[in-house]
């Protein structure tokens, strides 16, 4: 018969052993040191093991009582361990049946290739509108009704886009449960247009003549440093706002002045390449200095292990005078104006923008990277910005080359 003090004192060996209990009943010890319960017993002539629980998790007295419990179903002519996988099976597919189980396995397995504003978005409509809602019924029983009720009530709430937004990840989870043949509809695609949206607003990108001003504002900034560095950044490289939020280090090749987006960032679904203009190597290098050791360039405010918020520089742009004026999406606008109307290329403006090619045929031929020429255009970009801060007169910037 074992002792509480045997069990806690048994060490792992370089093969794994029992420390017999009595009654089939036994601890077993891995060599990495785990330990476990086990019951071995024989049932219509074939020998099957119970694993009664994990040590500590489950002491001698309850694995004893557990024992004794196993054993009064062998005596019935029954297998302890099978009736216990039936059990985890049966729970597992109560889990998959609900709404909820199945919203679990979709974010589960995309999380993994998205951005982290993606699973922030996703996580909070599931939390905060969908899963309260419809999370507990049976998947099968969710109707348009429900998805209806549900979306209506977001859009009395003042926020019909995001409850757009969570009608599509409806969507997405019955369109998993359908690929894993769960049900045969999907609802939420019943009431698509259901919801008014309000038109988006759309803001003019600056001018020329309004640069200067919109440079010295974002110089003042008295915020943290790193947002006014992911300002000047921004527009230095006129690339997607979560892009550059989301930046890590390692994407930035210091050697030769490029920062490499890999493909699972990208919008268009391909990987992006931006040539970097000596003013933004500086910017990066000033940035290295405060950003401490997180693997983001731009960490969050309380945590070094993530990126900083998606709002943030909404609310920086907003502290400098801009909100309700300016976006930071609004600076790919005004580059791409500018750029155009001085005479660069269209391909490799729209290259620098990672646009997608919207004729399909033209695309799959299309792989020029026109590196040479946009690494030329961004640096003729980062002395433009600095020469219109400086108050150079316009007329006197065109391009020359």
């Amino acid at each position: 018969m074992l002792t509480a003090t045997r069990v806690r004192q048994a060490k792992p060996k370089t093969n794994a052993y029992k420390l017999v209990d009595g009654g089939g009943l036994y601890l077993y010890v891995s060599p990495k040191g785990a330990k476990s319960w086990r019951y071995d017993f024989r049932l219509a002539g074939r020998r099957e093991t119970l694993v009664i629980g994990q040590y500590p998790d489950k002491d001698l007295a309850e694995a004893r009582n557990d024992h004794q419990g196993a054993r009064k179903v062998v005596a019935r002519g029954e297998s302890p361990a099978r009736a216990k996988q039936a059990d985890k099976l049966a729970k597992r597919g109560a889990a998959e049946d609900t709404f909820a189980g199945n919203a679990e396995e979709w974010f589960k397995r995309k999380a993994a290739s998205r951005s982290a504003s993606w699973r922030d978005n996703a996580r909070r409509w599931l939390d905060r509108d969908i899963l309260p809602a419809i999370g507990r019924k049976p998947i099968r029983d969710v109707t348009a009704a429900d998805v209806l009720t549900l979306l209506r009530k977001m859009e009395s709430s003042g926020i019909a886009r995001s409850a757009e937004y969570a009608r599509q990840v409806i969507v997405q989870v019955f369109q998993y449960a359908i690929q894993n043949l769960r049900v045969n509809v999907n609802p939420a695609r019943e009431v698509k247009g259901a919801i008014e949206l309000p038109p988006p607003v759309r803001r003019a990108p600056l001018t020329i003549k309004e640069i200067p001003a919109f440079m010295r504002a974002a110089d003042r900034y008295t915020g943290r440093p790193e947002t006014k560095l992911a300002i000047r950044l921004l527009a230095l490289t006129f690339v997607r706002k979560m892009e550059l939020v989301e930046a890590t280090w390692d994407e930035i090749d210091f050697d030769n002045a490029q920062w490499r987006i890999p493909v699972e960032r990208m919008k268009a679904d391909a990987p992006h390449i931006v040539p970097l203009s000596s003013q933004a190597m500086n910017a990066l290098i000033e940035l290295k200095k405060v950003s401490g050791k997180s693997r983001y360039l731009f960490p969050h405010l309380s945590r070094l292990d993530a990126p900083m918020g998606a709002s943030t520089l909404n609310c920086a742009f907003e502290r400098i005078g801009y909100g309700g004026r300016f976006t930071p999406h609004g600076l790919r606008a005004t580059a791409s104006t500018i750029l155009n109307e001085q005479g660069f290329r269209v391909d490799v403006i729209e290259r620098q923008l990672a646009h997608a090619e919207r004729n399909a045929v033209r695309a799959a031929y299309n792989h020029a990277d026109y590196l040479d020429e946009r690494r030329s255009m961004m640096q003729h970009w980062a002395d433009y910005l600095d020469a219109l801060a400086n108050g150079a007169t316009v007329h006197n910037l065109r391009r020359t080359a």
